[in-house]
Parts: C-alpha cells; sequence; structure tokens
C-alpha cells in the first residue's frame, strides 16, 4: 500500500490540502476514501508505524501534524497532540518501535517528538543544542538509537543518540553537506546515513556508528540536480531530485557503485519524495506533475513502469511512503 501528500493549486493562489492512499500489489489499486477529517492545509510528509496500524500526515496550518488509525483505509483522526509544534510541518518518522514519532517544521525548535501509542503522549524535551534553521526532513536509525534532522542552515545535518528523548548532540561530520538539508535516510544496516541538499555533488553519505564517519566518495556519475529527498533499500540508494532523470538510483555497500540505467519512461518533473516498498521490490517518486506518482519495479534496476493509478492525485507530490 502506498501512500503520499498532494496539493492543487487554484487562480487565488491558496492552497487546499489533498492526501491520497493507494492499495499497492505490483501495481495500483483502487484509490481508498479520504479520511473523514483531512489534515489542514499541504500535506509535505507521510510515514506509517512499522506495524503498519497508523499513519502520520506532516502538513501546513496548525495543528501541523495529523494522524490516523489505519487498516485498509483511514480511521478516525487521533487528537492532535497536547503541545503543537511550532509552524509549518515537513516531515514526519515513527522509530523502529512504533514508540516514539517526530515531525520536522519550519520555526525553532525545528523538530518536536512524541511518544507514541495509539496516540500522542506528552512532547519530549526540545534537544539542548537545536538543529539550525527549518528542519526539512526527520529520520530515525532502524536500531530506534539515533534521530538525524535536515535543516536549512549550516551544519545542514544534526543527529542526536535516542532513547525516550534526545541525548547530547553528536559531533557534525567533519565534511559538511553543502547547503541546504532536504532529505536525510539511514540505510537499512544502521551502517550509513545520507542527506539529500540543493548544491552540487547534491547527496552525501557517510559511515554510521553513533556517529559520522569519513565521508563517502562522491558517485562518479552525479544526481542532475538538486536533491529533494533519498531513500535506500539493503543494496541500493535512490535519490529524487529536480532535474530530469528526476530519479537517481546507485548500488550502495559501504560507497556508491555504477549509476543505474534510468528509468525507461521518466516522472514528468521534479522528483520531490521516493521511496522503496519494505521488501525492496519497488519503487515510487512523487513528483511536481501529472499524474504526481510514478511507480516501477525494483530488481537491481528500474523495471518498465507501473500503469498510472486510475484516479490520479490532484496536485503536487510532495512525499510517498509504503506500509508493511
Amino acid at each position: 500500500m502506498a501512500c503520499a501528500n498532494y496539493h492543487r493549486h487554484s487562480g487565488c493562489s491558496r492552497y487546499y490540502p489533498i492526501y491520497f492512499c493507494l492499495p499497492f500489489f505490483s501495481g495500483f489499486g483502487t484509490k481508498y476514501a479520504n479520511p473523514a477529517t483531512l489534515p489542514t492545509n499541504v500535506g509535505q510528509g507521510v510515514a506509517f508505524n512499522p506495524t503498519g496500524t497508523a499513519i502520520a500526515v506532516a502538513h501546513g496550518v496548525t495543528p501541523f501534524i495529523s494522524t490516523y488509525p489505519w487498516s485498509a483505509g483511514f480511521g478516525t483522526k487521533y487528537a492532535d497532540p497536547a503541545t503543537l509544534p511550532t509552524g509549518d510541518g515537513y516531515s514526519v518518522a515513527f522509530n523502529s518501535a512504533g514508540t516514539a514519532i517526530a515531525v520536522s517544521h519550519d520555526l525553532t525548535p525545528f523538530i518536536s517528538t512524541y511518544p507514541w501509542s495509539a496516540g500522542f503522549g506528552t512532547k519530549y524535551a526540545n534537544p539542548a543544542t537545536l538543529p539550525v534553521g527549518i528542519g526539512r526532513a526527520v529520520a530515525f536509525n532502524p536500531a530506534g538509537t539515533a534521530i538525524a534532522v535536515a535543516h536549512f542552515n549550516s551544519p545542514y545535518i544534526s543527529t542526536y543518540p535516542w532513547s525516550a528523548g534526545f541525548g547530547t548532540k553528536y559531533a557534525d561530520p567533519a565534511t559538511l553537506p553543502s547547503p541546504r538539508g532536504r532529505g536525510v535516510a539511514f540505510n537499512p544496516a544502521g551502517t550509513a546515513i545520507a542527506v539529500a541538499v540543493d548544491d552540487s555533488p547534491y547527496i552525501f553519505t557517510y559511515p554510521w556508528s553513533a556517529g559520522f564517519g569519513t565521508k563517502y566518495a562522491n558517485p562518479a556519475t552525479l544526481p542532475a540536480g538538486e536533491g529533494r529527498a533519498v531513500a535506500f533499500t539493503g543494496t541500493a540508494i535512490a535519490i529524487a531530485q529536480s532535474a530530469t532523470p528526476y530519479i537517481t538510483a546507485y548500488p550502495f555497500s559501504a560507497g556508491f557503485g555504477t549509476k543505474y540505467a534510468d528509468p525507461a519512461t521518466l516522472p514528468t518533473f521534479v522528483g520531490l519524495g521516493v521511496a522503496f516498498n519494505p521488501a525492496g521490490t519497488a519503487i515510487a517518486v512523487a513528483h511536481l506533475s501529472t499524474p504526481y506518482v510514478t511507480a516501477y519495479p525494483w530488481s537491481a534496476g528500474f523495471g518498465a513502469k507501473y500503469a498510472n493509478p486510475a484516479t490520479l492525485p490532484t496536485g503536487t507530490g510532495y512525499s510517498v511512503a509504503f506500509s508493511n
């Protein structure tokens, strides 16, 4: 099952919230009904909890985060957290145990975290050293012992130990990402971390073991434009980007391999979100123009594009996620 966040644009330049979920079994099924209570504005990040029993949407306009039970469709919206994020939500993530949820957002403290158990608990204290600038993406490592935030100002990536709250910020990488941090992901083994950024080489990757190792060499063939999002499988890394082919993928094993061939049918415009399914057998890209989401089989490279969903999303795709 795949979900994505979208918006449409009207003549008066106002944005309307649209949320879009589809069954996905080797291709798109019939669109699920919208939630009874919609997110309040543009959805910019989406995540399922590890058991696939809850779904969260980071969005503009208070409450900035909306969450729902999930069981082959949306349940009744969970109550908002007692202490809301302070600004527009850009990204959301659950830890691997499903006991915590994090939201990155555009106003200080730029990251808000909560216990999670079929609803929000009391907000955790902010980290002692805050991220610097708009929090654009957030991720927990697979073990749930670290949390990373990609953000707009130097050092562009901030990481912390995590154990029911923030520990002391890890040292910045010796080689900082270039401006600005847009996307972040750990590999499934938790031994590498990647940051998608606005400037060449557009993707920075590092070994990870309770802190940053020495930056891996850039890929021989760089992504073609600004990195907007990044995702790993166990053996590959993919970057959604601003210039054609809009999605770039590489083998990854303690560094980049030779770039995979571009898909035969490209996404139609700027790639803003990317995800592999949990089995690593499909990849989806959320993008700026119709059909707004494009998906492919994956097996050490792109297969033939899946047919578009029968009911298309109605506007720009910002983010995409698969459930288990």
